[in-house]
């Protein structure tokens, strides 16, 4: 069972306060958001929203483990709610970010040398929806 929001905030002694729920839920309903994008979402239903509270809740909730940072090469980064291990696979044409599980990422050499704790695996190509069109 997923946890919910709430319980989420609360695990990780943070207020669910309207704003941070609004964005985490903008997040989860994205999957891969820069912060602009989550704005432009929710200016309509928060007027008196500013840029800067969304940055200060994103920096926030990255420091509290909640939040991972995707780097695009040449993008702004977004902004994804963490979860299991895993890759990402990034169409260079349309942009899209699709999440790949990450398997025997630690293979026993590499248990040897050093206790694994976080990894960032991007991949970069061309997506079948965009070969497809290419095609067409």
């Amino acid at each position: 069972m997923m946890e919910t929001l709430n319980s989420i905030l609360k695990k990780n002694s943070l207020k669910s306060t309207p704003q941070r729920l609004a964005i985490l839920n903008t997040i989860q309903k994205n999957g891969h958001i820069c912060v602009e994008d989550i704005f432009k979402e929710l200016k309509p239903q928060f007027p008196s929203l500013s840029l800067a509270t969304i940055y200060k809740n994103i920096n926030l909730l990255k420091k509290r483990g909640i939040l991972s940072e995707i780097y695009i090469q040449n993008l702004k980064p977004k902004y994804e709610i963490k979860k299991t291990p895993h890759g990402h696979f990034i169409c260079k044409k349309c942009g899209k970010i699709y999440d790949f599980k990450l398997q025997n990422i630690c293979n026993p050499t590499l248990k040897e040398i050093a206790k694994i704790e976080d990894s960032e695996v991007y991949l970069y190509g061309i997506c079948k929806k965009c070969k497809k069109r290419k095609k067409d």
